[in-house]
């Protein structure tokens, strides 16, 4: 196979969207007189069911939300149709962007911009830096984690007034 009649795609993530999903993104590239037969990736998913247990059936901004929500222990973190709100509107935010001409580094800043608007600042993440910066030496580094969490329903009261946002 001649590897200059490929063409060179500078954004792999357009042209998978482009084509409608990996398998058949690469489709091209191998040129037969027979037909291609390839599983579909959401067969192989459903397949897997024990493997991802707790997770749902996320797009790329979901799963990166989500992890950016358990991982910070946002209170949404549970709320699939919060998740997949604002996945769909990070995707149509890129989608949007790269129509207007805006490069894929761009358009991808603007749909992060979108994916994480508002969530900036989690309880636990704030009260996680105090207990690491405030009290370094009172509280060990490996009973940091179960501190903040014992410790973070009795300072609720404390983040009512403040806008975390």
């Amino acid at each position: 196979m001649n590897c200059s009649s490929i063409p060179d795609y500078t954004h792999t993530l357009d042209l998978v969207v482009a084509l409608g999903g990996i398998p058949s993104a690469f489709f091209f590239l191998f040129p037969t007189d027979y037909p291609v037969n390839y599983q579909s990736a959401k067969s192989k998913v459903m397949n897997n069911k024990k493997k991802n247990e707790g997770q749902t059936d996320f797009s790329y901004y979901g799963l990166y939300l989500l992890d950016y929500l358990r991982t910070n222990k946002f209170e949404q973190a549970d709320d699939t149709a919060f998740i997949r709100e604002r996945a769909d509107r990070a995707a149509e935010t890129y989608e949007r962007a790269r129509l207007e001409g805006y490069p894929a580094d761009g358009a991808q800043e603007l749909a992060m911009d979108t994916l994480l608007r508002g969530l900036h600042y989690s309880r636990y993440a704030i009260l996680r830096e105090v207990v690491e910066n405030e009290f370094a030496d009172e509280v060990p580094e490996e009973k940091r984690e179960a501190f903040v969490l014992k410790l973070l329903p009795l300072v609720g009261n404390v983040f009512s007034v403040y806008d975390l946002s």
